[in-house]
């Protein structure tokens, strides 16, 4: 599917650009409406949390049937409710990576369907960067460059934003991403999934009064390493375990957040200033534990540092976010995909 020169230089000039942007990478299938990547006409979320809960985390055969079952109403929805018909459409977006191939592979053939019959530009939007562009639909005033913590069940990084489509890795997990080791302590101390928000909830009830040690050769550095704090909570419930005693739950999770996010915060502010950038954005799922936040905030303004974190349901996976990004990529002639396009289950962080 060839989508001719004249058309992109028209949307380019058009003074309203609308995209039917869909999101399909894990467990919640979610299609928007997006005007001009800043104006969110419709945002419908289908989540599959309570169907994954039973099984302590994200099963991808299971979010593939989901995702086929529920994409068509999900569609119909968000352009139900953007008061709009696929006529009204001037380009498809769709998630093409990071995330679960079989769950991509819906929303891609789905997308790819919707583009061959409509004859509009298909455009292919990496997960990461939807994360970043969460932010520009809850803060209209925001624009490049600023530094980007990046905090989500698959990824952690920090990334220097030049403009809308282009970005510098700085530094990244080199083993567990935050949101994993969230997760896999939340399941060892008989939290259960999602882990991220338990573990919020639950150490707002306990102290910090546990010192979890782990071997750390980063200090150095703008990477991070979540393997050995999990490890080292890990051991600590054993132990205990062992011996018969009772867990103290709250605590271990008020522990465990205090170590992880000192080490997120600490590390964002540090990259943020060595770029002599005066605004900090949040991106990913975890940019909503309130610790976190809270931590950020008061660097921050210490600093003299602009703050951003997306609203909180643009924290997890949505399609808002996609089509925003999808905007700007439209704009400068990036992942313009034609009808070969499939999924991929890693992306660039770059």
């Amino acid at each position: 599917m060839q989508i001719s020169e004249d058309i992109f230089n028209k949307l380019k000039d058009k003074k309203s650009v609308k995209i039917l942007a869909i999101e399909s990478s894990c467990d919640e299938t979610s299609v928007a409406v997006v005007e001009n990547g800043r104006n969110v006409l419709s945002n419908v979320i289908a989540s599959q949390i309570d169907i994954h809960t039973r099984f302590g985390g994200v099963v991808p055969e299971i979010a593939s049937r989901n995702h086929i079952t529920a994409i068509s109403n999900v569609t119909r929805q968000a352009l139900k409710d953007a008061n709009c018909t696929l006529d009204d459409i001037d380009a498809i977006a769709v998630t093409y990576g990071a995330g679960l191939l079989g769950a991509l592979l819906v929303g891609i053939s789905f997308a790819k369907g919707l583009a061959y019959m409509s004859h509009k530009p298909l455009i292919a939007v990496s997960h990461i960067k939807g994360h970043i562009a969460a932010n520009y639909v809850s803060h209209i005033d925001l624009k490049p460059p600023f530094v980007c913590l990046l905090v989500s069940g698959g990824h952690t990084a920090i990334l220097d934003v030049t403009d809308y489509t282009h970005t510098k890795l700085l530094g990244t997990t080199i083993d567990d991403a935050v949101g994993e080791a969230f997760d896999k302590v939340a399941r060892v101390i008989g939290l259960g999934y999602p882990g991220g928000p338990k573990i919020d909830k639950m150490a707002k009830l306990g102290k910090n009064n546990i010192e979890f040690r782990h071997k750390y050769t980063l200090e150095n550095s703008l990477n991070f390493s979540f393997s050995g704090i999990k490890t080292a909570v890990i051991n600590y419930v054993h132990k205990l375990e062992q011996k018969g005693e009772k867990l103290p739950v709250e605590d271990i999770a008020t522990s465990f957040q205090e170590v992880v996010t000192d080490e997120l915060a600490g590390k964002a502010i540090k990259a943020t200033k060595s770029l002599k950038r005066k605004t900090l954005v949040i991106a990913g799922g975890v940019g909503a534990n309130s610790r976190l936040q809270e931590k950020l905030s008061k660097m921050c303004e210490s600093e003299g540092i602009k703050l951003y974190f997306p609203s909180l349901k643009l924290c997890t996976d949505n399609g808002a976010m996609i089509g925003s990004y999808a905007y700007y990529q439209l704009l400068d002639d990036k992942q313009i995909a034609d009808l070969d396009l499939t999924a991929k289950s890693v992306v660039p962080l770059n």
